[in-house]
């Protein structure tokens, strides 16, 4: 269970998903917008509410987010829609049958908790977290494990009262495909590009946001030979301005808008610009690739920046007009870019989807003894 189709949280379960089909391909799986599910209406309302405060007001989310004053004082709110939401699982659940549970969001974790409560069922409940901070509305006594992106999640969330034998630190779970090799040269002649050209991957999560523009408008700066890969997302008006600029740039540059290759387009780039969204971070990681992240966003993303900074994986930047300067600086000592590449793979967890498949698995075999 998720929230949000164009989210991480929908990419974990979708990563999760094929990976138990890799490993129990007779598995029957439903992969649920929670949300959409039990309050449809409701979803579009919060999720334009979401966009709004992000972009106009990011500070109240800021406050809003891993507060633990605020999630006390929902608490009441919250029963109160789990018991709403009650009747519509109840009867998702004694159609489906389901063996084990996992949710990629608190949302649909406290409302299967909540209901586990209720009805005093015995369903195994997984929750998976998606970014690097385990804020307090994760937090129900109902919830059997927690997948965390980092042994640094698993600590925090033991501070906060959760049992250690409860959390796997396996890491955020992203597509399995990721880990497949993909040849470099032949890859990058596919999309017109030079394989032994310094390559940047511009990326503005699933959504396309972030200053796209100033980052791109600042690269094409750069004097040492470099291309650009720039995705988009779902950001149509953002690709449509780029596209009409794109042949006017000094440097080589191909668009893309919400790509399905991010494996290849990864495994084809030298350094990442982009939003510290959980499910990217996961994969470049695996990939082993600096990152370099700009005006991340309150919340989740400057918690996610604050542990890939201390890790020494990325580099944060706060003017993007500046990546420029940092790009060259990269360019001219290779010895500070390997770093930030060797420091990625010491925390990477690459077979974040298999592991809390397998242990999906376990659970729902447990169950059937």
């Amino acid at each position: 269970m998720y929230i949000s189709e164009i989210s991480g949280h929908h990419s974990a379960t979708l990563a999760i998903e094929k990976s138990l089909n890799i490993l129990s391909p007779g598995s029957e799986i439903l992969n649920i917008n929670a949300f959409n599910y039990t309050n449809p209406i409701s979803e579009k309302i919060v999720n334009r509410m979401y966009m709004t405060i992000i972009k106009r007001a990011p500070q109240i989310w800021n406050y809003l987010y891993d507060n633990p004053a605020i999630a006390k004082n929902l608490a009441k709110i919250k029963e109160t829609i789990h018991k709403f939401n009650s009747p519509k699982l109840k009867n998702l659940f004694e159609k489906f049958k389901p063996d084990a549970v996992l949710c990629s969001q608190a949302f649909p974790c406290g409302m299967v908790a909540d209901y586990k409560k209720e009805f005093k069922s015995d369903i195994p409940l997984v929750a998976v977290l998606t970014d690097y901070v385990p804020h307090s509305y994760w937090l129900y006594d109902n919830v059997n494990y927690y997948i965390t992106p980092s042994e640094d999640v698993a600590e925090k969330l033991q501070q906060k009262g959760v049992e250690g034998a409860k959390i796997k630190p396996f890491g955020i779970p992203f597509d399995p495909d990721f880990n497949r090799p993909v040849l470099r040269s032949a890859t990058a002649a596919k999309f017109g590009l030079d394989p032994e050209v310094f390559t940047i991957l511009v990326m503005g999560g699933g959504q396309g946001l972030g200053p796209i523009k100033t980052i791109v408008k600042s690269l094409d700066k750069i004097t040492k030979p470099i291309q650009q890969v720039i995705v988009t997302g779902s950001n149509k008006k953002l690709f449509k301005s780029l596209e009409n600029k794109i042949g006017k740039y000094k440097n080589k540059a191909v668009l893309f808008g919400y790509a399905s290759n991010v494996n290849e387009l990864m495994s084809i780039s030298d350094v990442i610009i982009t939003k510290p969204g959980g499910i990217t971070t996961a994969e470049a990681l695996a990939k082993c690739m600096p990152m370099i992240i700009v005006k991340p966003l309150p919340g989740q993303e400057l918690n996610n920046t604050a542990f890939l900074t201390q890790k020494k994986a990325a580099i944060k930047l706060d003017k993007a007009s500046d990546i420029n300067s940092i790009i060259e600086d990269l360019l001219n000592k290779p010895d500070k870019l390997k770093g930030l590449s060797d420091a990625a793979k010491a925390i990477s967890k690459p077979n974040a989807s298999m592991d809390t498949a397998k242990l999906l698995l376990g659970l729902c075999n447990h169950r059937d003894v």
